[in-house]
């Protein structure tokens, strides 16, 4: 089984995106982990090494795909 990594920082923009996003990804093909930066703040070089630029962020299969525009890594930092 695959994992999928859904970082996100708290606000607005990426609770809204975890509804979405995270929710629908099927279960039965990838374990989900849903990552909050703002509350887990020694995360944020995992995120950065799996090449995380700003969150909300979905890495899938070790691609990135960045969702919408809720704050850039370095404003977590």
């Amino acid at each position: 089984m695959s994992t999928a990594i859904f970082y996100h920082a708290g606000c607005p923009v990426c609770l809204g995106a975890e509804q979405l996003v995270a929710n629908a990804i099927d279960r039965s093909k990838y374990q989900v982990e849903v990552v909050n930066l703002g509350e887990q703040a020694g995360r944020i070089g995992d995120a950065e090494d799996a090449g995380v630029k700003s969150v909300p962020a979905l890495v899938l299969d070790d691609q990135v795909f960045h969702i919408n525009f809720g704050a850039s890594i370095d404003d977590l930092k």
